[in-house]
């Protein structure tokens, strides 16, 4: 057997990385080949997958070539991981060591992100990555009483997923949730064109990005920010495709037909926050729980901001844990009516 990478070591290069997990790069590096020093990128990834339990997978399904992360064992409950706006299935990493001695863990990288591969055209509207989705797990055969997962407009995909899928879906959680909302109150909800704000285009931009999205960034060497930050500019176009996508889905929905599909969902969902999120605002959290039939009593982090998995992942692993403990024993009061 290899000698596994420590995990302080696997910390130290998760800082190479981190700018692909923040929810605002969505670099493939399959073809990334930048030397900062001795590292590799994809070795790096490679490794802390390794670490983390995981394995790559492909899986082609129609248009859609896509690359996933599996770990864990087969014949326990499914967890399905849903990254954010530009981010890629290594978000999920440290997130997902701590799931695989217990449950079954799929990661995607969704169509406009990370290694998944789709045409020129494709379609990256929600409804239809949500739709593109279905057609994964199903292909994947893990749709029987999932267990999903979504950060930010993962987390939107998440609620979409469960409010069509419900027969499936045994239990929803929402970490820092993207939507339509009421109590919206950040420029970034309220009109998302502003998340272009968050864009890497230009020299500098990274820094600001950091301070956003994270309550206390991580130190980073400035030779490996100053190489992350020139591939985001080469992105900064692609990811603008998609946030055109999110004010699509803003003015198709209003906050009371938003509201109406969230209400569909019948799945036990359990909701946490970083309280000072700038992203989507905290309040956001109790909005959700008067509308989700089966919600637990929202979990609000301090001193953590729009990326609860990375800046408090032992925390959100903990209260994940215990909440599946209880829904796993739950049955799907729909499970009768499911037409095979």
């Amino acid at each position: 057997m290899p000698q596994m990478p420590s995990k302080t070591f696997l910390k130290f290069c998760r800082a190479a990385v981190i700018f692909s997990s923040i929810g605002l790069s969505g670099l493939s590096l399959s073809s990334t080949h930048a030397a900062v020093d001795t590292l590799d990128y994809q070795k790096i990834l490679q490794e802390e997958r390794a670490w983390a339990g995981l394995s790559s997978k492909t899986l082609r399904v129609g248009d859609v070539a896509w690359s996933y992360s599996e770990g864990g064992d087969r014949s326990k409950p499914t967890i399905l991981l849903i990254h954010g706006l530009g981010s890629s299935r290594d978000t999920w990493n440290d997130v997902a060591q701590q799931l695989t001695p217990y449950y079954h863990v799929i990661i995607p990288d969704l169509p406009f992100a990370g290694t998944t591969q789709v045409s020129e055209n494709f379609d990256i509207s929600v409804p239809n990555v949500t739709e593109q989705l279905r057609r994964f797990i199903e292909a994947a055969r893990i749709q029987n009483n999932l267990n999903v997962v979504g950060h930010s407009l993962g987390g939107s995909i998440a609620m979409f997923y469960a409010s069509q899928y419900p027969f499936d879906t045994q239990s929803l959680f929402l970490l820092s949730s993207g939507g339509v909302f009421k109590s919206n109150n950040t420029n970034y909800l309220k009109n998302p064109v502003y998340l272009k704000q968050l864009l890497v285009a230009q020299s500098g931009d990274l820094n600001f990005v950091m301070k956003k999205v994270m309550y206390n960034p991580p130190f980073t060497p400035s030779i490996i920010n100053n190489e992350r930050e020139k591939l985001l500019i080469l992105k900064a176009q692609d990811n603008k495709k998609v946030i055109d996508q999110l004010d699509a889905l803003n003015k198709l929905y209003t906050t009371t037909s938003f509201a109406t599909m969230v209400r569909n969902i019948e799945a036990p969902t359990l909701i946490l926050w970083g309280k000072q999120d700038q992203i989507v605002n905290v309040e956001v959290a109790q909005e959700l729980k008067t509308i989700i039939k089966r919600s637990e009593t929202p979990i609000l982090l301090d001193r953590v901001g729009h990326m609860p998995l990375l800046e408090a992942s032992t925390k959100v692993v903990d209260a994940y844990l215990s909440f599946l403990n209880k829904v796993q024993l739950q049955k799907n009061p729909l499970a009768d009516q499911k037409i095979l």
